[in-house]
């Protein structure tokens, strides 16, 4: 019998983690694991489920202490959003990773969902640009954890909660070609801009062939049709151009604390 130790990849092989807020599982131990969104919101089940609900408030105020706690200090911040299926060394990859490095150097810290595809490109121009990086990550069955290029970063359980470190410590939403999580980003910032809940806080969208047809659409049917007020199209900024994403966002920025209903204020 051999006394020579057997390779450590062969003791512990290699596993997908998965996170449950800020605990990680590997192997066996995530297997039938949903997600807390899910137990939340799902109403089905038996009734003993709801019982625990009024417990459940002081896990999700954990999260906002955690996070509220974690970002206080952090400069002055725009967010990045974009499809966590982007694959490297495409255009868009590339795009986001200039985006990242040219708030970095304009002196924002760039928060991102902390994920791959463009949120690690943007997290990476960032780091690469001496920038403060940052990932607010989300429990979700398909993630794998941040990425590489997070400085700071925070796994939530709670959609809500993480939205509301991303509205609350952005000075602006960059939106890059994503689907639906970009969209719910994206139109959640509309909609809180649109009512007021939050100023001078510009929304950008990169890629014109991308969003145009989105564009178009709010235009001819949202506008068209009376449901939104046609200057409400004015609330967003569309451009393929690294540098107008960066006047954007400095323009804002200059502008900021004018009116005493900042964001700041609302909180």
């Amino acid at each position: 019998m051999s006394t020579e130790f057997e390779p450590a990849q062969a003791r512990a092989p290699k596993s997908t983690p998965k996170y449950r807020g800020p605990i990680m599982l590997r192997r066996e131990r995530k297997q039938g694991v949903g997600t807390t969104d899910q137990h939340l919101l799902d109403g089905r089940g038996p009734t003993d489920w709801v019982h625990t609900d009024p417990w459940r408030v002081l896990r999700i105020q954990s999260e906002f202490v955690e996070g509220f706690g974690a970002l206080a200090e952090i400069p002055r911040a725009v967010a990045v959003f974009g499809s966590a299926r982007t694959q490297a060394e495409t255009p868009e990859y590339e795009a986001a990773r200039a985006i990242g490095a040219a708030l970095a150097d304009a002196g924002f810290a760039v928060i991102t969902g902390g994920g791959p595809g463009v949120m690690e490109a943007a997290n990476r121009g960032a780091c690469e640009a001496g920038g403060f990086s940052i990932g607010l990550g989300i429990e979700l069955p398909m993630e794998v954890g941040l990425n590489e290029w997070v400085d700071l970063g925070i796994n939530f359980r709670y959609f809500f909660a993480r939205k509301t470190m991303f509205v609350k410590y952005s000075q602006a939403f960059i939106c890059l070609p994503g689907g639906f999580g970009t969209l719910d980003e994206l139109f959640e910032a509309l909609t809180l801009v649109q009512t007021h809940k939050i100023t001078r806080f510009p929304i950008v969208l990169f890629g014109t062939r991308y969003w145009s047809g989105l564009v178009d659409w709010m235009r001819d049917s949202l506008a068209g049709s009376g449901k939104i007020a046609p200057e409400d199209l004015g609330l967003l900024h569309v451009t393929d151009s690294v540098d107008e994403v960066v006047r954007v966002v400095l323009h804002a920025a200059a502008h900021r604390g004018e009116d005493s209903t900042g964001t700041e204020d609302q909180w």
